[in-house]
């Protein structure tokens, strides 16, 4: 054969892998838990929905990948009304518990930064300003927070104070005409882009009281965390706050206590258990994607019985999920969801929903850790998801101290 023969040989077909579909349209409702929901929540949800696809799906990996704040997805969340988590503000369409739920599983379908900054807006810091703020507060920062014109922190956890958030140590001393606030707070998403934060700080009496703290003060220094292989592209923040004056028309006067703190806590505690769904959701529909296209032995992934076994397990592990949230959402907007319930949703759906992230990004194997098959990100996310609004071990000692009636925190 000659050389010039050889070199014309037909370059073999067989080598060159194909794009895969991931982002299609699967059934992912196994039990049908979802199709009776009422046309005004459908509303939300789809609109979440169509964000992600059109909007999240083509530049969200770009912006993880560069640990890039998404600034103008920041801004289209309060465009399109989804910055709001079921709170009641004049002027504004209802929107449901189940709605805000739908929303939150859905913008972490797309992605968990972009969940996540929805749920520190609006599950934190909209929250702690419509529950414990006075009127003037409400009117002057609920429209600003839920439009997205101002972005809001949430300050409660210390560097020395995480699971034990219940000993802060963050002091607010009274001066004439407000407080000065000293103390340092960490893992505080949106405290670093230059709105407002919440802090949360004991005063001279030691009763836990609610602060509304504009970033640029004198005093305040937010420091992006960095080297972070979760949320990458939301900015969680080191706060110093050093002698910070905060004036009396920025203390929340219904923030009196640790115990209006944990209202705060306990509304977003569901939350993370519908963004847990929503990225079981990713997960599973990538992984049942991937497995019809991917070629192996001849013949698709999806025709071997130990995958269909694998997809069956984690098909029945999302219904689980699924119906879990339903039913305590229902609870929660009948007002009859225990703080013990939302915790049991919280531990029940972020345990799930890192096996089903585990098992897809198994199936697609070596393809699994790339940013563009949807996989690796979703499951670096979960494992913050998992830890945040109370770790699996702070959960289970609520749990467990409900089911025996003995506390193991002390």
């Amino acid at each position: 054969m000659s050389i010039e023969t050889n070199l014309n040989t037909e370059f073999p077909a067989g080598v060159v892998e194909p794009e895969y579909e991931l982002w299609g349209e699967v059934d992912t409702d196994p039990a049908g838990a979802f199709e009776d929901i009422p046309e005004a929540d459908r509303a939300y949800w789809d609109r979440a929905r169509k964000f992600g696809l059109e909007e999240v799906r083509p530049v969200i990996d770009g912006h993880w990948d560069k640990a890039e704040y998404p600034l103008a997805l920041a801004k289209r969340l309060g465009e399109l009304d989804l910055l709001r988590d079921g709170l009641a503000l004049e002027g504004y369409p209802e929107m449901s518990v189940l709605a805000a739920g739908l929303v939150n599983m859905e913008l972490s379908r797309a992605d968990g930064s972009v969940g996540t900054i929805a749920a520190v807006q609006a599950g934190l810091a909209l929250r702690s300003i419509v529950d414990c703020g006075s009127p003037e507060q409400i009117a002057q920062w609920a429209p600003k927070l839920a439009n997205a014109e101002v972005l809001g922190a949430f300050a409660l956890t210390e560097p020395t104070h995480g699971s034990d958030s219940v000993s802060l140590e963050t002091r607010a001393v009274r001066v004439e005409g407000g407080y000065r606030i000293s103390g340092e707070k960490k893992w505080i998403g949106n405290g670093s882009v230059g709105g407002v934060t919440i802090v949360w700080a004991r005063d001279e009496e030691g009763s836990v009281r609610g602060f509304i703290v504009q970033q640029e003060w004198d005093g305040y220094t937010g420091t992006t965390i960095e080297g972070k292989l979760s949320l990458r592209a939301i900015w969680q923040a080191h706060i110093r706050l050093e002698n910070v004056f905060v004036p009396d028309s920025h203390v929340l006067p219904g923030a009196n206590s640790f115990k209006d703190t944990a209202g705060v806590l306990f509304a977003t505690r569901l939350g993370v258990a519908w963004s847990a769904v929503g990225h079981a959701t990713a997960c599973y529909e990538t992984a049942v994607q991937y497995a019809a296209q991917r070629i192996q032995f001849g013949r698709p992934l999806a025709a071997s019985q130990i995958v269909q076994e694998r997809l069956t397990r984690m098909h029945s592990e999302l219904a689980t999920m699924q119906l879990m949230v339903m039913q305590a959402t229902r609870r929660e907007e009948a007002g009859t969801l225990s703080p013990v319930q939302a915790s049991l949703a919280k531990f029940t759906c972020t345990r799930i929903a890192r096996t089903i992230a585990s098992n897809a990004r198994d199936l697609l194997g070596g393809n699994g850790i790339l940013l563009r098959n949807r996989v690796a990100r979703h499951i670096a996310d979960i494992e913050a998801i998992h830890t945040y609004e109370g770790t699996e071990t702070v959960q289970a000692l609520i749990i467990g101290r409900s089911i025996t009636g003995i506390s193991a925190f002390a």
